[in-house]
């Protein structure tokens, strides 16, 4: 039994995994392109941005997902977007402006003389970005992005709602079967993943300690 049960939570933890790293494949450089528009210097741009991360980061991930997966039916009579596509889009959203905010709080956060030093020596913008300011920026985001990602691994149970087949809808499925030892035991394989990741963001804080 217990053979046949990791089986099924496996198939489940593929779809947690696979939103997972889709996510974090396109809301990463997303958000980077967002936090430009957030610092931008064209007024009207940084305005209309940060109201949009406002307004994603003010409201419920389970609001949006199921304003994604409903809305373009119910408003605009069109087709719904399939399950997963629709929990994707929403993540990539929702997630793009949370890594923004963190990508403008890193780069905000190296003190302007480091610009100014680059430029008396004749760097262009863009070198000063990426040789100078890019590897500290790593340095100070590394802590709050492994703290997204090990939200985002837990938010993935969200998906549920649309009927996407994740790792606790298959641990729920046996609550009908009379079993509810495998609802608990979907947390095993939470706690490993998420401890993985944990291991990594440290093991990267240590390489990156020589900016200090």
């Amino acid at each position: 039994m217990l053979l046949t049960v990791t089986m099924s939570l496996l198939e489940g933890f593929g779809t947690t995994l696979k939103l997972f790293l889709l996510t974090l494949l396109f809301a990463l450089p997303l958000g980077l392109i967002i936090s430009f528009g957030s610092m931008s210097r064209i007024t009207p741009l940084r305005w209309m941005t940060r109201t949009v991360v406002w307004i994603i980061r003010g409201s419920p991930l389970l609001l949006q997902i199921l304003v994604v997966f409903y809305g373009p039916g119910l408003l605009f009579d069109l087709p719904l977007l399939p399950r997963f596509t629709a929990a994707l889009v929403t993540f990539i959203i929702n997630y793009a402006c949370y890594f923004s905010e963190i990508y403008r709080g890193g780069i905000q956060s190296i003190p302007r003389g480091q610009y100014e030093a680059g430029q008396v020596l004749g760097m262009t913008k863009r070198q000063i970005f990426f040789k100078v300011t890019l590897l500290q920026v790593i340095k100070r985001i590394v802590p709050p992005m492994g703290n997204e990602f090990i939200t985002l691994v837990k938010d993935t149970a969200l998906v549920r709602v649309i009927s996407v087949y994740e790792i606790i809808w298959m641990g729920e499925s046996y609550i009908k079967k009379g079993l509810i030892w495998p609802l608990f035991y979907t947390a095993v394989f939470y706690l490993v993943f998420n401890g993985l990741l944990t291991i990594l963001f440290s093991w990267l804080e240590k390489k990156l300690d020589y900016f200090k």
